[in-house]
């Protein structure tokens, strides 16, 4: 490990450390813009010129290796020249109109003029122009201002594994293009925007919305999807504007999807501010809490337990679901279920419905079985991740389901369960690919999971992690050492590479409440088969909004959420909920990582929490739940499911439970192969399905590849 000294102070890095590395680790500030952390290094703005003795001009520290004995000065008076002098030749071109640029205020380059610029330029001539370039409906350009600092291209390119971008021509011609003038088609794509140290690149929906200094930010996290990301949400008043990454390094990093981002909008559209109650005519019509709970206490009454069901939703909060299940066992009803998809899973091992590897894990593995996911647009965050380790590192990845563009390479095994089984009973050639790995994996989707023999398939998968040693306990090998030197101990950390990826970001949190169906109880798919046929009566939806409730006219139907969606259309009486920007609530990611989520703004009209609502329509139901705050709502539920105690943390969890769970010995139908259940990664719930920018996603990206393979 080199040692060296800078600006006095004596720092040790590590070996292939940078000197820009190197300085941040003594604490001394260097001005940067095209480094960044997670990208290759380019080297191309110069701006992190420093002094080091005896070489014979000022070095960029981004791209000069750290050496032993070095002596760095990075505010000697040469280095500071260097500095000013660099950002003087960065703004010969760049048009100085920070007064009504979206990046004023945020802006690295308007920052560090402040810090390392000259007051004046000696430059007089006309600035050139550089056309706008076309990239899509969310990254609005104003290519004049591009320093080609080209983290746009690395990003592209490293990242989200798309060849869309990249330089043309060179010197004062040099332009970032997408080439053909065509959309950034990627999932990842609006992380360009954060990259962006200048205003070149900018949010096209954000444009001329307001000033960061308006905004109040609120840390919280992510339900468009099973990651959890971590996110910012910036409000003004009671309106969602923007929403931006937080750093997490084991979940998102410092990325989002563009689903995360810009969905935002559809926060603020169809939105339910009321109840409704449906009238003698059969049309909804505006009415008072009190008599929205008066008709659903006079139905409840005429409807034993056993013929009443609640079904919960894909996007609500740990504490809702624990009201609801907590009132429907009051009421006497087993009929409970949080899998809206049908989906297989099973409650009590949880080893067997999480992501057991964890996100950041997924860089230990040197061997991946993907089935019946796409994690592209099931998990966008996971991809990456995904492909950040076939980056690095030799991995065999195999595929069984769709052949997709998934950005990395992969060999495509079979498209459904027949060619599982080949694997499972080692007849397939991959099969000892995974028993030769040293921390092998297997991810296994939706599209496999919610089929009639998911059961099966999960059985499948799971004698496929037994069969190839995929789970092993901490192990330790002393290797002796010689001439009578201290032996030498490896160990070798416990692994688990087993993997249940989720859709939905209240699914892993239903299963470890319990939101499935009691002793003798119905699940989904029976609950919808009873409420055709009368024998389920009163039908809750707690934010369920794929269920078709136009079906179930013997049924009398309760829906409560956040937008006038498929589940409301049909509903009896509607409920006016809470969005996740809108309320304090846990959600528990895909790994098992319980979050909190913070609201950032108040939800519209008369709308209220979830647990709020259920907590008042108990006490008219003549079962008052026992809590009157939220405080008191989480106390319950730790001592109930202490899962939930342990905020951002991972836990490794029983995979013996999982194994002695007894688990079908169907036959997986091998005439129906895999498929993911996202047809259109842009609209997946009724936020997003509300939103005008994912529309416009979803017009530009997803509908002509459908004109495309239909022709």
């Amino acid at each position: 490990m080199p040692k060296l000294t800078v600006d006095g102070v004596e720092v040790e890095v590590p070996a292939g450390s940078t000197l820009l590395q190197a300085c941040e680790a003594a604490g001394a500030e260097v001005p940067r813009f095209c480094y960044h952390d997670r990208l290759s290094i380019a080297g191309n703005c110069r701006m992190c010129l420093v002094e080091v003795e005896k070489a014979p001009k000022p070095v960029a520290s981004c791209a000069f290796p750290a050496g032993d004995g070095q002596v760095v000065h990075t505010k000697s008076e040469l280095a500071r020249k260097a500095q000013k002098g660099t950002m003087e030749f960065l703004l010969i071109n760049h048009p100085l109109d920070c007064p009504i640029c979206d990046q004023g205020g945020e802006c690295d380059l308007q920052d560090q003029a402040m810090g390392y610029g000259y007051h004046s330029t000696r430059y007089t001539e006309n600035k050139r122009a550089v056309a706008d370039k076309h990239m899509g409906p969310l990254v609005k350009t104003i290519m004049t201002r591009c320093i080609h600092c080209t983290r746009c291209v690395r990003f592209s390119t490293e990242i989200a594994g798309v060849t869309d971008m990249g330089m043309l021509n060179r010197g004062e011609n040099a332009e970032i293009t997408t080439y053909l003038e065509k959309a950034l088609d990627s999932e990842l794509s609006a992380n360009v925007i954060d990259l962006c140290p200048v205003g070149a690149l900018t949010s096209k929906p954000y444009a001329f919305v307001a000033r960061p200094w308006e905004l109040k930010k609120t840390e919280t996290v992510d339900v468009m999807d099973a990651v959890g990301s971590n996110i910012r949400v910036d409000a003004r008043g009671s309106e969602v504007l923007r929403v931006l990454p937080r750093l997490h390094e084991d979940i998102n990093e410092e990325w989002i999807s563009d689903k995360t981002r810009y969905a935002c909008d559809g926060l603020k559209r169809q939105r339910l501010d009321r109840p409704y109650v449906r009238g003698a005519d059969g049309k909804l019509k505006p009415a008072s809490w009190d008599q929205a709970f008066a008709t659903i206490a006079s139905n409840v009454k005429e409807v034993s337990g056993k013929q009443m069901a609640a079904i919960a939703g894909d996007m609500v909060d740990a504490e809702s679901m624990f009201a609801l299940k907590s009132l429907m066992t009051a009421l006497g009803s087993p009929n409970t279920d949080c899998r809206q998809d049908g989906t297989k899973l099973q409650a009590g091992a949880r080893a067997g419905y999480i992501f057991n590897t964890t996100i950041a894990g997924i860089e230990r593995a040197d061997a991946l079985l993907i089935v019946g996911s796409n994690p592209r647009w099931e998990a966008a965050l996971v991809n990456a991740r995904i492909r950040k380790t076939w980056m690095r590192k030799p991995i065999k990845i195999g595929v069984v389901g769709e052949r997709l563009d998934l950005t990395y390479d992969y060999d495509y095994l079979g498209a459904g369960p027949q060619t599982l089984a080949e694997i499972a009973s080692g007849e397939h050639a991959f099969t000892q690919v995974l028993k030769d790995a040293k921390a092998p994996m297997l991810i296994v989707g939706q599209g496999a999971l919610s089929r009639a023999d998911g059961e099966a398939v999960l059985a499948t998968c799971q004698a496929i992690a037994e069969q190839t040693g995929m789970v092993y306990d901490e192990s330790r090998t002393e290797t002796p050492g010689e001439d009578g030197a201290e032996p030498t101990v490896t160990v070798t950390p416990a692994w688990n590479g087993f993997n249940v990826l989720h859709t939905a970001a209240a699914r892993v949190a239903g299963l470890d409440l319990g939101f499935v169906p009691g002793e003798g109880g119905k699940d989904v798919e029976a609950i919808l088969k009873a409420a055709k046929s009368g024998g389920v009566k009163f039908l809750y939806l707690l934010a369920a909004d794929e269920i078709e409730a136009k079906a179930f006219p013997n049924c009398f139907v309760v829906y409560q959420g956040h937008h006038g969606d498929i589940g409301a259309q049909a509903a009896d009486v509607v409920l006016p909920g809470a969005a996740y920007t809108e309320k304090d609530g846990l959600y528990v990611n895909t790994e098992g990582r319980v979050q909190l989520g913070v609201g950032a703004a108040f939800p519209p009209g008369e709308a209220r929490a979830d647990w709020k609502i259920l907590r008042a329509l108990s006490n008219v139901l003549g079962q008052t739940l026992p809590y009157d705050t939220l405080e008191d709502l989480r106390m319950a539920l730790n001592k109930a499911h202490p899962v939930f105690t342990g905020l951002d943390v991972t836990e490794s969890a029983d995979w013996s439970a999982f194994v002695e769970m007894s688990l079908t010995d169907g036959k997986m139908d091998d005439t129906v192969p895999f498929a993911s259940p996202i047809e259109n990664f842009y609209m997946t719930d009724p936020i997003s399905r509300s939103s005008a920018t994912m529309a416009a996603c979803t017009e530009d990206f997803v509908v002509p590849k459908r004109k495309a393979a239909a022709s």
